[in-house]
């Protein structure tokens, strides 16, 4: 498997993630995600391109004004992948929430399952 894969794989996540309305978020979940594919994280735990998509865009309601970005390099072998991130204002470049994620990918290249992890966080008051 070429690094293209993983590189390809991980673009398309992001590229849900950042989808602006619901028919972009779903057109681009099914992109990314297999039709049973799984997004786990603290907060989460979702089968399905409906899931997948229920949790962007609780995401976006959170954090209106922020775009996900890669933080670092995608890191793949086999059928596995790693990578960082971190959610980004576009107002002013502040960072107040940052993760790792594990992905597998299907044979299509699509995403079977997302492992994630929540390094930094906003303080709760």
């Amino acid at each position: 498997m070429s690094e293209n894969r993983y590189e390809t794989a991980v673009a398309r996540y992001f590229d849900a993630w950042n989808a602006a309305t619901a028919e972009e978020i779903a057109t681009a979940v099914a992109a990314a995600w297999s039709e049973d594919g799984t997004y786990t994280d603290p907060l989460a735990d979702v089968r399905g391109h409906d899931g997948v998509a229920a949790v962007i865009a609780a995401a976006h309601a959170q954090f209106p004004g922020f775009e996900f970005r890669a933080l670092g390099p995608v890191d793949g072998n086999h059928h596995i992948a790693r990578f960082g991130w971190e959610l980004v204002a576009t107002i002013d470049g502040s960072a107040p929430v940052a993760g790792f994620d594990v992905i597998t990918l299907a044979e299509d290249g699509r995403i079977r399952s997302v492992a994630g992890f929540l390094d930094r966080v906003p303080p709760t008051a």
